[in-house]
């Protein structure tokens, strides 16, 4: 049987578990993961990626349910995050500290600290100026940390416009024209 939703026997099921069933037992809405499903696309990743050096991370905007969480820390992924919150909701799931990338704009202080104390694998900054405070808080703790630097390369993904995060328009990350510069300023900073 493929994984996630079939119909068996005229009944939707997802991973040989009646869907109808689940309703009657645990009321509705209910939302319902197939974890077949969710391994298996893992593993496709994995198979797509194997002749290269790469990290697969589950982004945790897309969906922070802990049983989802739990099965793609179990698996190995890495973990994307944006917030604190979301920090907190990967360590909980089990992501080994040293995979999971603290994205996303307007990071504040005491989130980029609580990264730092995780001692999580890397931040992808926005800006210089954001590369600085990580340097200054890494600093002040006495590590090194692992950092990118998001450039913004001007190019339209023809996507919606409300989710296109690639044009100059946009606003995040860097204008790719300027990184260089950026990052020879920051290579002389401490600790990243």
């Amino acid at each position: 049987m493929a994984p996630g939703f079939q119909r068996q026997d005229g009944v939707l099921a997802c991973d040989g578990v009646s869907l109808e069933e689940a309703a009657a037992r645990f009321g509705t809405p209910l939302y319902v993961y197939s974890k077949a499903a969710i391994v298996a696309a893992y593993e496709a990743y994995g198979r797509a990626f194997a002749p290269v050096p790469h990290r697969i991370c589950y982004a945790l905007k897309a969906n922070g349910a802990g049983a989802l969480l739990r099965i793609l820390a179990g698996l190995g992924a890495g973990a994307d995050i944006v917030s604190g919150f979301e920090l907190e909701a990967a360590l909980r799931a089990g992501f080994p500290p040293d995979r999971i990338v603290f994205s996303g704009v307007g990071k504040t202080p005491d989130e980029i600290g609580r990264g730092l104390d995780a001692r999580i694998g890397e931040f992808n900054a926005e800006s210089e100026e954001e590369l600085r405070r990580i340097s200054t808080a890494a600093s002040a703790r006495g590590r090194t940390m692992r950092v990118t630097l998001r450039v913004n390369p001007d190019i339209d993904p023809r996507s919606h416009a409300y989710i296109s995060t690639g044009l100059r328009q946009n606003k995040f990350g860097v204008d790719i024209a300027l990184a260089p510069d950026i990052l020879a300023r920051v290579r002389k900073l401490p600790s990243l």
